[in-house]
């Protein structure tokens, strides 16, 4: 299924009736990381999931987004296909979506769920400091306008080495895209969150580390946090059981 907002065709898919749920998936990934637990929880709720722009069917934005056009994106799907107010599950990127929507106000969603979620800006350790200072060197060098227009190839090389994986494997739009969604520190929003909010974590999570979880719970009022041990940053796909389990309690 799709829906057009401002127009880029969305893609998105419906499972199940009854209590309305929105899923949004992580940084680069699709609905697909939610089939389990649609399947698990559709008897009992209407589940709707989107492919952000650029992921899965979804058209590519035209230009760069940053954290409040997601929101307001998910804002006008929400709307598009008559969801409301909806319980909100976010994994990772989705997670730092649900966030900024909560935190703002701009949604007051009956419950949260966040899964391995982002939206923290990590603190850095000295040798990701200086690989970041190391690339600022090169890039500002081989930017200079004497050598600019011989030194493309070497810029692109120099960023495949220095990026991360998710930097490199998105076209130039989504690269800006992703500068702006990572140095986006949403921990003051957070206070702001009243409703009842689950996080579900990966002991061994080194994306957005357990203590980025810790850190959620402790300035959200009503959060209560599930470690699955021995899982990484996918944890409710890693350890589905566990999560449906969990999820089903918390969605009644």
């Amino acid at each position: 299924m799709e829906v057009i907002i401002d127009g880029l065709k969305i893609e998105y898919t419906e499972q199940g009736s009854g209590t309305p749920v929105l899923l949004l998936h992580g940084w680069g990934s699709s609905f697909d990381v939610y089939k389990g637990i649609m399947a698990s929880l559709s008897e009992r709720c209407r589940l709707v999931a989107l492919n952000f722009p650029g992921c899965g069917n979804s058209d590519t934005m035209h230009k760069p987004w940053n954290i409040d056009d997601y929101c307001s994106l998910v804002l006008k799907f929400i709307e598009a296909v008559g969801l409301e107010n909806p319980i909100l599950i976010g994994h990772s990127h989705g997670g730092r979506v649900i966030m900024k929507l909560a935190g703002s106000g701009q949604l007051n969603p009956p419950k949260i769920v966040f899964l391995d979620a982002a939206g923290l800006i990590p603190k850095k350790s000295f040798k990701q400091k200086m690989r970041a200072r190391s690339f600022k060197i090169i890039k500002g060098t081989l930017s200079l306008p004497v050598i600019r227009n011989f030194s493309s190839g070497l810029l692109d090389k120099a960023r495949r080495h220095y990026g991360s994986a998710d930097y490199n494997a998105a076209p130039e739009v989504l690269r800006k895209t992703l500068v702006s969604l990572v140095n986006t520190d949403l921990r003051e929003l957070l206070p702001n969150i009243s409703c009842p909010t689950l996080l579900i974590w990966g002991e061994n999570d080194t994306a957005t580390p357990l203590s980025d979880a810790k850190i959620i719970e402790s300035l959200v009022g009503d959060a209560g946090l599930c470690v699955i041990k021995g899982t990484g940053h996918y944890s409710f796909c890693e350890r589905p059981y566990e999560a449906h389990a969990i999820l089903r309690s918390f969605i009644k």
